[in-house]
């Protein structure tokens, strides 16, 4: 519960961080949600941390904590992309592809990519193969590992379809994010793999 409380302060801070320009002038607004403004990496870094920090005092390892719930947080992230849908947000560039979906906007009617079903569906499979894979896991940390490759993998590609992306300078932030922790993630399973086998 404690991480929950904090993924949300945490997608808020990391919102506004790099959005400061519009809430300098009215701080205030820091604290209306109403209008959306949550970064899921902000959430599952504040989330993150705080279970570190409580596996440590309880004697935990954190490794096998993180390879227990890693599936469920990506199932939760499936369901919760669909208030993207309703709230008609986080969609992506004009398109004529087959899976293109309609909406409204301020300047009319556009058809676009749903990069909010894409993380979606994306975001489910990586759930079914994490509970796959937990049934045989080979060592602590291995079902963390894969979850951070394989969702930093396909967010990486849907960020680039996105119209509201987070920028620095010219480029999206959660895309630099989702390039290290791909990187990252792949060394240590490689490196793990080889101390197993």
């Amino acid at each position: 519960m404690i991480a929950i409380l904090a993924g949300v302060i945490g997608a808020r801070f990391y919102y506004v961080a790099f959005n400061w320009e519009k809430y300098a002038i009215s701080p205030i607004k820091i604290f209306e949600l109403r209008d959306g403004g949550l970064a899921i990496y902000g959430g599952l870094i504040a989330g993150a941390v705080v279970i570190f920090e409580k596996c440590k005092k309880k004697k935990i390892n954190s490794f096998d904590f993180f390879d227990t719930i890693v599936p469920f947080v990506a199932i939760a992230q499936s369901i919760g992309r669909w208030g993207n849908f309703f709230n008609t947000e986080a969609y992506g560039t004009q398109t004529t592809n087959i899976f293109r979906m309609g909406i409204q906007t301020l300047e009319g009617y556009k058809e676009v990519h749903p990069t909010f079903l894409y993380e979606s569906i994306s975001t489910f499979l990586i759930f079914v193969f994490l509970r796959i894979l937990q049934k045989n896991r080979k060592f602590k940390g291995e079902i963390t590992y894969v979850y951070l490759l394989l969702y930093a993998g396909a967010r990486g590609i849907i960020e680039g379809m996105r119209v509201d992306s987070l920028w620095l300078g010219n480029f999206r932030i959660s895309q630099i994010l989702s390039s290290v922790i791909f990187v990252v993630s792949g060394i240590m399973l490689l490196k793990n793999f080889r101390k197993y086998r």
